[in-house]
């Protein structure tokens, strides 16, 4: 799959960047603290030998009356700041921007704040208020970095939230200081052929042929909206020889999207968005280890053709949400073809894997996708948003073209001036692409394949741990860089509330930032003492915000006792982090499950 990818020869790709923003939690008891992280790390860590600073935060003095860059004509306090062109002024604002974030790293001294969500709320409401002038922007900066969940932190480790390498930061702000808009050629020349370059290259990366087109997006949902909405305008023209974009969905037609038990919640939220309905989504079910069943999925598409219900999609995932699971995905494209479906591939998260040699065969039959979409800002360590949606075929995208007299008239686009307009949902646009291009330039693709390889690693050493221990339990081996399990009170029957407590006291004495989730109905787990709970097979299903299934009728539901259903997650990003740092995040796991055990007794 990856042999198509144009990589460019980059001297120095040998070394990969580090995140911005990285910090440090305090080592264990008695260990020696960690040596001063290398200085491309932005900004600086906080000091794990530091105590909690106060909650309020320091005013900082105002400044004097600066002199207009033009003239002689003194300016009042924050004119500077208002500036619209990069240079001296920008200079200083950032010079603002990495103080406020250092100095609230500093105050925050861990991975979250260790406040209550009313006491941050207070104090942030009152800093807005307070903050005005030339101080606001240091002021709420600092603010805004204490009471953040600090992906670079090796104990915050619940989401898909990645800590952005420092070259992705700077990339980003040269974007924001030039404001380019994508829809159309007046507004961005460069970067609307930097976009189209880029996208070659990634369409290389998953095997397309030269056919394919794509464009940047906001995310995987947005990407899954267009996927659906290309699939749903394809499909049902082919079935009732209607262009559904202009005429609206046909009556008397009711088609159907297949995805997995475990799909992401946005499939469904497409399908309502698109005129289907939610209940236009057949849930397949999955097997232990949250992988759409082939079998299963077959049955289903018979079914529908079965009763005249046209099967407009077979939705595929590469990489869950909570377990990282890859859908069998050549047989999956086989199936939707035989059924006359579009295949499309969420690959939001598994995406990432094509970076790695040794993930990247989990991925076969990627290339047969109808369309993909890819998140950059998940396993490839850019500052949010850097979605990527792909089509294998160019003329897929007939029913979004749209012609804009201000935009894109005929007679430029005949000239050479190229529209990107017909790419996207959106109108104004940001150039995303940049800093992609600009990280693939400076590390390659072997270098942003090794980060993937050392979270992976990671994951596994965090697996082995909590294999280890007594007291937790795995539910399965990491795919990527996720995975779940639960720590194992003394009285099984307390197994879900004793979860769910035991991470929102991580939370709030601001020392971890770990995952929760729910496994689905039909999953058994073995309790200690061969203690066996089978959650009730009445219970009626659907999709969560996570990815898993959520109980919405009958049997035990979160936090209920004897349900058993509550898992606990790490999702790790941060190639910067230890084994011995996973470690201590586990323990710190056990021990907060220990302290709620006893304030149970």
């Amino acid at each position: 799959m990856t042999d198509t990818w144009r990589e460019p020869s980059q001297a120095g790709a040998d070394e990969p960047d580090a995140p911005a923003g990285a910090s440090a939690s305090p080592p264990p008891a008695g260990a020696q603290a960690p040596p001063a992280p290398p200085a491309e790390i932005t900004p600086g860590p906080s000091s794990p030998a530091t105590p909690r600073p106060p909650v309020e935060i320091t005013s900082r003095p105002s400044s004097a009356p600066t002199p207009r860059p033009s003239g002689g004509v003194v300016s009042r306090p924050g004119d500077g700041l208002a500036s619209v062109r990069p240079g001296e002024a920008l200079a200083g604002a950032v010079g603002a921007v990495l103080d406020g974030l250092a100095a609230g790293a500093l105050r925050r001294g861990g991975p979250v704040p260790a406040e209550t969500p009313e006491a941050l709320a207070a104090q942030v409401a009152r800093t807005l208020a307070e903050a005005r002038g030339e101080e606001a922007l240091g002021r709420l900066t600092e603010l805004l970095a204490y009471g953040a969940a600090d992906p670079a932190d090796p104990a915050c480790a619940a989401h898909l939230h990645c800590p952005p390498l420092a070259v992705a930061v700077a990339a980003d702000l040269a974007v924001s200081a030039l404001n380019p808009s994508l829809d159309s050629w007046d507004q961005a020349p460069a970067a609307t052929e930097l976009e189209t370059l880029l996208l070659r290259e990634l369409a290389g990366l998953v095997g397309y042929p030269d056919t394919a087109a794509g464009v940047l997006t906001s995310g995987g949902t947005e990407s899954n909206v267009m996927g659906l909405m290309l699939a749903r305008d394809r499909v049902l023209e082919r079935v009732t020889g209607e262009p559904v974009q202009l005429r609206g969905l046909p009556a008397r037609v009711r088609p159907r999207i297949f995805a997995s038990a475990a799909a992401h919640f946005s499939v469904r939220r497409a399908a309502a968005l698109l005129g289907l309905g939610e209940d236009a989504v057949v849930a397949v079910p999955v097997d232990r280890e949250q992988r759409m069943d082939p079998a299963a999925l077959e049955r289903a598409l018979r079914e529908a053709a079965r009763r005249g219900e046209p099967p407009v999609a077979v939705v595929a995932t590469a990489g869950t949400t909570d377990t990282g699971a890859i859908d069998p995905l050549p047989e999956c494209a086989a199936l939707a073809a035989e059924h006359g479906a579009w295949l499309h591939v969420d690959a939001a998260y598994g995406g990432g894997a094509l970076l790695s040699d040794r993930l990247a065969p989990l991925l076969a039959g990627v290339e047969l996708a109808d369309s993909i979409s890819l998140d950059w800002h998940k396993l490839g360590w850019q500052p949010a948003a850097a979605g990527v949606f792909l089509v294998r075929r160019e003329e897929t995208y007939a029913s979004l073209a749209r012609r804009a007299a201000y935009l894109n008239p005929a007679d430029d686009e005949e000239a050479g001036y190229p529209s990107l307009l017909g790419r996207s949902l959106r109108t104004t646009r940001r150039a995303d692409a940049f800093k992609i291009a600009v990280t693939l330039r400076t590390l390659g693709r072997d270098g942003l394949g090794r980060l993937v390889d050392v979270c992976h690693d990671l994951a596994r050493a965090g697996a082995a741990a909590v294999r280890a221990h007594p007291r937790l339990e795995l539910h399965a081996e990491p795919v990527l860089t996720a995975f779940l399990f639960r720590y194992l009170p003394r009285d099984p029957g307390r197994a879900d509330e004793v979860n769910a407590a035991l991470r929102r006291r991580l939370l709030r004495e601001g020392l971890a930032v770990v995952g929760r989730t729910e496994l689905p109905r039909d999953v058994t787990t073995e309790l200690p003492g061969d203690v066996t709970t089978e959650l009730p097979g009445d219970v009626t299903t659907e999709m969560s915000a996570e990815g898993s299934d959520e109980v919405s009728a009958g049997g035990s539901g979160a936090g209920s006792p004897g349900g058993g259903r509550v898992r606990l997650k790490l999702t790790l990003l941060n190639p910067h982090a230890t084994v011995a740092e996973v470690e201590r995040l586990v323990g710190l796991v056990v021990a907060a499950g220990e302290a709620e055990e006893a304030g149970l007794s």
